[in-house]
């Protein structure tokens, strides 16, 4: 199977696990090893000005970072990722492609509200892990559409509208899609 790195995972209606159900999911990574993703749609309690604080107790809060941080995924929920558009200068950022960046680093933490923050970005929590042939098997359970990520979908759509906007970007009406899996 392809890489599906740069990829946007849409949970299929008929996926259930409840940490899954109506989702989207950035691929960070996937190869013969297994896949990581941040979820993309899933807003926890906290702002991103709250964070900040708890961070750095000095930092002032802005209209900005009113943003909710993301639920990334279930597997290490206390362990924060950044995506942002494509900037150079950030001590641990990985370009995953299509202009869009990964990191881990607190440094680009601390420059979110000022002018040397990356002009698009959201926060997560935790990541969404698959093991070696995990993914491939859901996908052939019919669990997960997939498209060309979408900067737009990532970083301009509300939270509570990207599942519905990336499957509108397939044409699909995902009321309309049977639970029922078929292989020619």
């Amino acid at each position: 199977m392809e890489s599906l790195e740069n990829q946007l995972l849409i949970a299929m209606p008929n996926l259930k696990d409840p940490y899954f159900h109506k989702t989207v999911t950035f691929i960070c990574e996937h190869n013969d090893d297994g896949a990581m993703g941040l979820v993309i749609n899933i807003p926890v309690r906290i702002t991103l000005n709250e964070l900040l604080v708890q961070i750095d107790a000095d930092k002032p809060q802005t209209e900005l970072l009113n943003q909710r941080i993301l639920a990334g995924g279930p597997v290490s929920p206390d362990r924060g990722f950044v995506l942002h558009n494509n900037q150079a200068g950030w001590e641990s950022s990985l370009a995953l492609g299509n202009g869009i960046m990964i990191t881990t680093s607190k440094d680009i933490l601390q420059s979110l509200g000022t002018d040397n923050a990356p002009e698009q970005f959201m926060v997560a929590l935790g990541y969404a892990g698959w093991g070696a042939g995990q993914l491939e098997a859901e996908l052939q359970q019919n669990s997960w559409l997939n498209i060309d990520a979408d900067k737009d979908i990532l970083f301009n759509t509300p939270v509570e509208l990207r599942w519905q906007k990336a499957a509108e970007k397939l044409g699909i009406d995902l009321g309309h899609l049977s639970s029922e899996v078929g292989h020619a």
